[in-house]
């Protein structure tokens, strides 16, 4: 039996999601953290606009349909809807944390990046390790669903 088309796409598509984000954890933001407040303040306004564009963002829905619909239709059912559980949980910390940090410090501009970068950078690289952590597991579990459903 050959390996379950959706699981396959699912399985691309968080291990695509969590290599961004597993970037961002390990190399981007460190390397942001190293500058002053305000090239910080303005390097991460800019990422934030730059990621909302059609192949992110159908880059990071595509996983939800492709595991919601494989949960029906795949082998290893158990490990297909633990992977979609946890991606998910990925895109609820995205929409109600990360995004609306990302609209706060977009609404402060550049007149004070100071309190800007403290009341973002924290806040956010927690919600992020999160989300990071949640993708990574959800990508496992793909995995394992690929293995076990071949």
């Amino acid at each position: 039996m050959s390996s379950h088309p959706l699981v396959l796409v699912g399985t691309a598509g968080t291990g695509l999601v969590a290599g961004i984000f597993l970037a961002f954890a390990t190399a981007v933001m460190p390397g942001l953290a190293r500058g002053d407040d305000r090239t910080f303040v303005a390097a991460m306004q800019q990422v934030n606009l730059a990621i909302v564009n059609p192949l992110f963002v159908s880059l990071f829905v595509t996983p939800l349909l492709v595991l919601g619909t494989a949960f029906f239709t795949a082998p290893a059912r158990w490990w297909v809807l633990a992977a979609l559980l946890l991606y998910v949980a990925t895109v609820l910390l995205t929409g109600a944390g990360n995004i609306p940090l990302n609209d706060a410090l977009a609404a402060a501009g550049s007149s004070d990046p100071s309190t800007a970068r403290a009341a973002f950078e924290d806040p956010w690289n927690r919600l992020h390790l999160v989300r990071t952590v949640a993708v990574l597991a959800s990508f496992g579990c793909c995995l394992v669903a690929l293995v076990r459903g071949a």
